[in-house]
């Protein structure tokens, strides 16, 4: 091991920090190997293998969505999180304002409570004003 990385491992192994193996752990993430390094190979290999795991993953996410009656889904990127848009029928819209509720809100109330399946309303996000959504 190099000797500066042991003496700074010693350093915080000694001083009395929250998570320390969580913070090695990130100075990984944020310095990964570069080429000419002996694991760049595998390095590159596993972070390749994961990226397509990945975006397989978002793909049928969003495929998922989109092959429900009402829910449109923008294809997901750059995380797991979809934002699918709900159409929700004029009845449930009215139904959600009689009872103060906004209509994403009512909606994911709904599903919990009939399907045991929990959502976050989309109004919580700053959705744009007449459409709905949910995460």
């Amino acid at each position: 091991m190099d000797p500066d990385v042991r003496a700074m491992l010693t350093k915080l192994f000694t001083v009395s920090h929250p998570n320390t193996v969580g913070q090695v752990c990130i100075d990984c993430a944020v310095n990964p190997p570069k080429p000419g390094d002996p694991s760049y190979a595998t390095f590159t290999s596993e972070r390749e293998g994961i990226l397509v795991s990945l975006a397989e993953r978002a793909q049928l996410v969003t495929d998922a969505f989109n092959s429900i009656p009402g829910v449109q889904c923008n294809e997901v990127q750059g995380s797991m999180f979809a934002f699918p848009r709900l159409d929700l029928p004029a009845k449930l819209i009215s139904q959600a304002k009689r009872l103060g509720q906004e209509p994403d809100y009512f909606y994911a109330s709904q599903l919990l409570e009939h399907t045991g399946v929990f959502v976050v309303p989309g109004s919580g996000f700053g959705q744009k004003p007449g459409t709905f959504h949910f995460r």
